[in-house]
């Protein structure tokens, strides 16, 4: 497992690197102290845990998890018990409380490997399939499945996406568009505007440069246009 640290004091940084370099599945890529400089690496590498404090000066250690788009798992480390509920609200691995012994942070990578293991395994299902029927994501509190065949369009909110199914309301994700569009069949969804993917055989008209589907007006951005009207047509 690829992992960051991200504490704004350093012997806490110096701890998770000395117990990490006594577990042999997990690798200690980078430290932080700010959150800002840890958000710009994530941007273009991805890693699978964060071991991330919660009491940062500038910004809770929480706020900043939930600003990443990118879907990684999370052990939050604090000297402060009353953070505890809240870190499970967004689906932590394990919440070490400082100071903590190697056995329990030990106990805690089980954890987190278990999970990731988990995630490995759904990811190889879809991966070795063509096509995958469902596709699996972090959500809430565990799980999410979403039918492919379900999926009417996709939209982009910012550091969110909603998928928009046949029944039901949205599913509403931490992920962005580019990331999603990665685990579809290419030959059943595309990207029209920066903001949208839409499900290709649920397209019922195109007005202009408008897709109808169901009661929906989607629109067709300029750069996208000569890509979908070739992938329509055929």
């Amino acid at each position: 497992m690829k992992a960051i640290a991200l504490d704004d004091e350093r012997p806490a940084l110096d701890v998770i690197e000395a117990f990490c370099s006594r577990i042999d599945f997990v690798d200690l890529v980078k430290t932080f102290t700010r959150t800002g400089e840890a958000r710009i690496y994530l941007e273009s590498n991805p890693v699978d845990l964060i071991f991330l404090d919660i009491n940062m000066p500038k910004e809770s250690g929480l706020a900043f998890f939930k600003s990443i788009t990118q879907q990684t798992l999370v052990i939050f480390t604090t000297a402060y018990s009353e953070y505890a509920l809240e870190s499970y609200d967004v689906e932590a691995a394990d919440y070490l409380l400082k100071p903590y012994t190697f056995e329990r942070f030990n106990k805690a990578m089980q954890r987190a490997q278990a999970r990731w293991r988990t995630l490995q395994q759904i990811n190889s299902q879809n991966l070795s399939e063509s096509e995958p029927t469902q596709l699996f994501f972090r959500a809430d509190y565990g799980l999410v499945k979403v039918t492919v065949a379900d999926i009417f369009f996709i939209e982009g909110l910012d550091n969110y996406l909603k998928i928009h199914v046949r029944e039901g309301q949205p599913v509403v994700l931490r992920l962005t568009l580019k990331a999603i569009l990665d685990k579809l069949p290419a030959t059943k969804f595309i990207r029209v505007h920066r903001s949208f993917i839409v499900a290709i055989d649920k397209i019922q008209s195109i007005r202009g440069r408008m897709i109808l589907i169901g009661e929906e007006e989607i629109p067709i951005g300029s750069s996208y246009e000569k890509d979908f009207f070739s992938l329509f047509m055929k």
